[in-house]
């Protein structure tokens, strides 16, 4: 293994919620569940089941509370759900998860068109949160458009530094850079971590990259050589973002651990049963996946000689 990468990465799938939450077809309760299991068989680490956010604004995530009461926990495997205020937060904590993850938008446009309210505001609303709940439960920030905004093209990265540091002081060890709408690239990537590991050496920082432009696992691997060990992403690609017009999802999980695992990276994943996953989940959400490696197979995958020819 190259000296340049961590040994050890922990990986968190965020498709039951950051991927099922942009999918037009109702997703059942029972199929949520039986995604979240399937994770936890193949090793996931980290799963960001749901979120705790009103069903009329998101309709896919109304049985949340059902899903998290409806799995069957395994050690190792830490169960995320998101939440956007103190009402989603008390909702959340009554299912005993292991972490809230907190979400805001860096920039005034996005903010105010996917949460209709500033980032100040959105600030203060989660600074309710963060008081009430940080000697409950441990917490995680996730600031959307950390490399880039639909609206306002490139963000300072003093912008997202100023909320990395707003949270930190309010005792909020994890923070995620979320590249919510795919604008991300590998010097950026670079530059922005740099900065924010030594602003907040104490912090774990996960990164959240999109496909949206191709370079999901590119960023990943220039995220990798920065020493960061936590990073998010969605089985079979799914998800996407709603303000990035033809965007396709967040960055492939399996495609991820494929890649890790040949560069001698543990992560922990049964690759072949995630893999399964994937494929159980393209069948239920009828439509294809982006995944590359569920097609062409990992690459210790050998062929008989006249299996090659009739392809």
């Amino acid at each position: 293994m190259s000296h340049q990468f961590p040994p050890h990465v922990v990986l968190c799938d965020v498709s039951p919620r950051d991927g099922l939450q942009n999918e037009c077809k109702p997703i059942s309760t029972t199929d949520k569940i039986s995604l979240v299991q399937d994770l936890i068989d193949a090793g996931m680490p980290r799963i960001e089941v749901t979120s705790f956010v009103s069903p009329k604004a998101i309709p896919q995530m109304a049985d949340a509370q059902e899903v998290m009461q409806g799995l069957t926990r395994r050690s190792g495997a830490e169960l995320v759900v998101l939440v956007p205020n103190q009402k989603g937060a008390e909702r959340a904590l009554a299912c005993q998860p292991d972490e809230l993850n907190l979400v805001m938008s860096v920039t005034e446009s996005h903010s105010k068109a996917n949460l209709r309210m500033t980032p100040q505001e959105s600030f203060e609303r989660l600074q309710e949160v963060v008081v009430t709940t940080r000697d409950r439960v441990r917490l995680n920030v996730s600031l959307s458009c950390s490399f880039g905004c639909p609206f306002e093209g490139d963000v300072p990265a003093e912008q997202v530094l100023h909320w990395v540091r707003a949270f930190s002081e309010l005792g909020v060890t994890g923070v995620s850079l979320c590249d919510t709408t795919g604008m991300a690239f590998p010097s950026q990537v670079r530059e922005l971590v740099g900065r924010v590991q030594k602003l907040s050496q104490k912090s774990r920082i996960t990164l959240h990259f999109h496909n949206s432009r191709g370079l999901g696992l590119t960023n990943v691997f220039e995220g990798l050589r920065a020493g960061v060990t936590h990073y998010d992403a969605c089985t079979g690609g799914i998800g996407g973002c709603p303000y990035a017009p033809g965007a396709s999802g967040n960055a492939c999980m399996e495609d991820i651990v494929h890649a890790m695992h040949c560069e001698g990276i543990e992560t922990g994943i049964d690759l072949d049963r995630l893999l399964k996953v994937s494929k159980d989940l393209g069948n239920l959400l009828e439509h294809p996946l982006s995944g590359q490696v569920v097609y062409a197979g990992p690459r210790s995958k050998t062929y008989a000689l006249d299996q090659a020819k009739s392809q």
